[in-house]
């Protein structure tokens, strides 16, 4: 897929933009949207956001918005610095890329992607959106990461590998087309 860093900039940005929406989406309707309605009394989640005067980060409420913004902020640079290194450095571990079906190794990626993303945002949002009207306490802190880490690790493997990376390489491929064509055509000369 990626070929350069120009490439996997691109990539990379492609895949948070849609993931930050998938999550935030997730966390606030799936995962919070019960409570939210039941606490401000309304019928719709989005009428509990705004009633409550948007959504709990750093201490106080912030449009969802800002929310989106802070979390693609975090996690374009999570994916770039340690994602898609590490990812592909760990499925190179395991199969070799010249040997391997395209299909298992991008699998593969994806996986370990998965692995070293999920629980290092579930870190990340653990401290956006720890409950500092309680003050501080490092086992609440570690409490609440292992919550999240246990709600968006299924969330996060399932999306991944069916929706998301399939979709992102479908627009990745229609993106750089000219370059995948010129590519294959050196490669078959």
């Amino acid at each position: 897929m990626p070929r350069n860093q120009f490439q996997r900039m691109i990539f990379a940005l492609l895949t948070v933009i849609v993931t930050v929406h998938g999550y935030v989406f997730y966390s606030l309707y799936v995962v919070n949207g019960t409570t939210l309605m039941e606490v401000n009394q309304v019928n719709s989640v989005l009428a509990a956001i705004r009633a409550q005067g948007g959504v709990y980060m750093f201490g106080r409420f912030m449009p969802i918005w800002a929310v989106i913004l802070i979390e693609f902020c975090f996690a374009y640079m999570l994916e770039i610095v340690m994602g898609q290194p590490s990812s592909f450095k760990l499925a190179c571990k395991i199969f070799n890329p010249c040997e391997t079906h395209p299909v298992l190794f991008e699998t593969a990626i994806i996986c370990t992607t998965v692995g070293l993303m999920c629980p290092a945002m579930s870190f990340i949002a653990a401290w956006l959106y720890y409950p500092y009207y309680d003050g501080f306490s490092i086992i609440t802190l570690l409490a609440n990461w292992l919550k999240l880490v246990c709600f968006n690790f299924p969330f996060a493997f399932f999306s991944q590998l069916f929706f998301i990376q399939p979709l992102i390489r479908t627009v990745f491929k229609l993106l750089f087309r000219k370059d995948i064509s010129s590519r294959k055509s050196v490669e078959g000369a």
